[in-house]
C-alpha cells in the first residue's frame, strides 16, 4: 500500500505514471519531472516511497566527466503489476495441441502436468500426514496461486473442496474438460492417492463455485 493506503497501478496517479515512464526506459528524478510536469524534489520523494515498497531501484552511470548519474529501473515486482495476459497464449497452445493431436494426447500432457503440479506440492507436506491433512495442504497451494478454497468434512469421511475463485477461468469456459476434468482430478489424486473425485459444481459450466467431493478410499 502506498502512504495513502491505495495501491499503486501504472498509469493512474503520479506514482502509477512514474511506472509507466519507467517502464519505457531507465530515468532520472530530474526526467521525471519534466516528463511529468512537477517539481523535481516531488519526484525524489514519490521514488522513494516506490523504492520503499521494492518497485523501483537506482542504478548509477557514468555518462563523461562528473559524478554517475543515478537512474531508477522498476523491479520485477513492478513489472508484475502491469496486465497479463497469460490465457491468451494458453489458450493458442490449447487449441493446437487438439487439433494436430487430437484430445486423448492433449488430455495426458494435462494430466502429466497435474501430477507433477502435484508432486512439487506434497515436497512441502510433512511426511505421513493422514489424507485429511494433505487435502488441506492442497487447499493451502491453491490458495497460494490465486484460487480461494477451503476444504470440509462430512461425518461420513468425504472431503469438499471448494472453490469461489478459478485462475484459470477464461480457459476452463472455452475447455472445461480439460481443466475441470482432467487437470482437477489428476491434480487431486496425485495428491491424496487413488481417490474418488466428483466435481459437483463448475464455475465453468455456469455454477457460481467449483466444489470437488472427495470420498476416500
Amino acid at each position: 500500500m502506498s502512504a495513502s493506503g491505495q495501491e499503486v497501478r501504472p498509469g493512474e496517479g503520479t506514482r502509477g505514471r512514474i511506472l509507466e515512464e519507467l517502464a519505457v526506459a531507465p530515468r532520472t528524478a530530474r526526467d521525471l519531472s519534466k516528463k511529468l510536469g512537477i517539481q523535481e524534489s516531488a519526484a525524489r520523494g514519490h521514488l522513494d516511497r516506490l523504492e520503499e515498497r521494492g518497485l523501483v531501484v537506482p542504478t548509477f552511470r557514468r555518462e563523461g566527466v562528473g559524478r554517475p548519474r543515478k537512474r531508477y529501473l522498476l523491479t520485477p515486482e513492478a513489472l508484475e503489476l502491469f496486465p497479463k495476459r497469460y490465457e491468451l497464449l494458453l489458450d493458442a497452445v490449447m487449441e493446437e495441441i487438439l487439433a494436430e493431436h487430437g484430445e486423448a494426447s492433449a488430455s495426458k500432457l494435462f494430466a502429466d502436468a497435474a501430477k507433477r503440479m502435484a508432486q512439487e506440492i506434497a515436497a512441502k507436506v510433512p511426511h505421513g500426514p493422514s489424507r485429511s491433512e494433505r487435502a488441506r495442504a492442497l487447499v493451502k497451494a491453491l490458495n497460494d496461486l490465486g484460487f480461494r478454497c477451503t476444504v470440509e468434512q462430512s461425518e461420513s469421511g468425504a472431503l469438499k473442496i471448494v472453490r469461489s475463485n478459478c485462475v484459470f477461468r477464461h480457459s476452463a469456459l472455452h475447455h472445461a474438460y480439460l481443466v475441470c476434468d482432467v487437470f482437477d482430478k489428476h491434480l487431486t489424486e496425485g495428491l491424496l492417492g487413488q481417490v474418488g473425485v466428483d466435481l459437483q459444481d463448475s464455475i465453468s459450466r455456469g455454477g457460481m463455485r467449483c466444489t470437488h467431493l472427495i470420498q476416500l478410499r
